[in-house]
């Protein structure tokens, strides 16, 4: 009976790992970073980001499946100018007063081995609603050095028309197409 027992204990614990139950992870404001960059005139490509952040990441490693949740406040956007930053939250383009946050909620996480490859999904801006496709160009696991917590980071992008969301102003002169990258790290709950 003793040896049975042992036996059924061993199986479970050899099937525990295989049955990992979904980890939530809640992004770090303080080193996620969704940019944003497009031509200006031709003469430079323009890098601006937001500066407030939130959301979560559910990541399920052994069924190797993840939902991603953001929120990006629109009014933290910061160009690098308070003029232009004034400029780009008005009705021609973000209309912050309107749509104070953007939001980006995956409807498909695709991955490679243990590792998220893409990840589909809807972004919402000035109220409208697309898919979008995220390539994820890096991604790790493990605990954080200094948190003692497990934590996960990521770097995303994907390329967007602003004129699909309303924000079409200056096109073509001031280019349509937007490369949107996130930098997402978060940790576990």
């Amino acid at each position: 009976m003793k040896k049975q027992l042992a036996t059924l204990i061993l199986a479970i614990a050899a099937v525990a790992p295989a049955l990992a139950a979904p980890e939530t992870f809640v992004l770090d404001n303080n080193h996620t970073f969704p940019r944003f960059s497009y031509s200006h005139l031709g003469y430079s490509i323009q890098m601006s980001r937001f500066d407030k952040t939130t959301g979560t990441v559910v990541l399920d490693k052994a069924a190797k499946t993840a939902a991603v949740d953001i929120v990006i406040d629109t009014k933290s956007v910061d160009t690098g100018s308070s003029t232009f930053n004034e400029h780009i939250q008005g009705e021609d383009f973000l209309d912050t007063a309107k749509y104070p946050t953007a939001t980006f909620k995956s409807t498909k996480v695709i991955f490679d081995g243990d590792k998220p490859t893409a990840i589909e999904g809807k972004l919402t801006l000035k109220g409208i609603t697309k898919p979008v496709t995220l390539k994820v160009t890096s991604f790790q696991a493990m605990p954080h050095p200094m948190m003692k917590k497990d934590a996960i980071g990521a770097n995303a992008t994907t390329t967007v028309k602003r004129t699909d969301f309303n924000m079409g102003k200056y096109a073509p002169y001031v280019g349509d197409e937007v490369t949107i990258d996130i930098a997402l790290e978060a940790i576990k709950q």
